[in-house]
């Protein structure tokens, strides 16, 4: 059995984070999508929060589940039985960013692979900052983000 594990922050978590862990449901035997947790980062969405939108927007996937994570993700795999990473690429910008971290990862647990996938053309532009940037000042993010997210970020700022 085959399990990847998809990890990132997901704050807020987007049509393109949904579109790798779609396409990755069909190719692995589990998917684990893995939040991140890091004190010394300041989020809009509790962990808790983002492991919970997740969950509701994975629900129809029998084969992925969602959990969090405070340590290094290599530690995470090893500690599950995970050989593959999977990171979601929008450019060469974060192509280039994930290829270094790849290295790093590689050299901590070299039993561990990483998979880039990249999202759908569509997805291209849509990045969490952005999202929360354009939501504060009352942009419409409905086309970025799914209706439950969208309104866990408009209750955030109040709109």
């Amino acid at each position: 059995m085959t399990t990847a594990v998809f990890p990132g922050s997901f704050d807020p978590p987007t049509y393109g984070h949904l579109n790798v862990i779609e396409r990755a449901s069909r190719l692995f035997d589990s998917i684990d999508v893995v939040v991140s947790v890091n004190p010394d980062k300041q989020y809009l969405f509790s962990d808790s929060e983002r492991v919970e939108m997740l969950r509701e927007l994975t629900k129809s996937y029998r084969n992925v589940s969602v959990h969090k994570c405070g340590t290094l993700i290599v530690d995470y795999c090893s500690k599950t039985g995970a050989k593959v990473l999977l990171r979601g690429i929008r450019g060469a910008n974060d192509f280039s960013y994930e290829f270094d971290l790849s290295l790093i990862n590689r050299s901590l647990n070299s039993h561990i692979e990483t998979l880039f996938v990249p999202t759908e053309q569509r997805y291209f532009l849509i990045r969490s900052s952005s999202i929360k940037e354009l939501a504060k000042f009352g942009g419409d993010i409905s086309g970025m983000v799914p209706e439950i997210v969208a309104d866990a970020i408009r209750r955030k700022y109040g709109a």
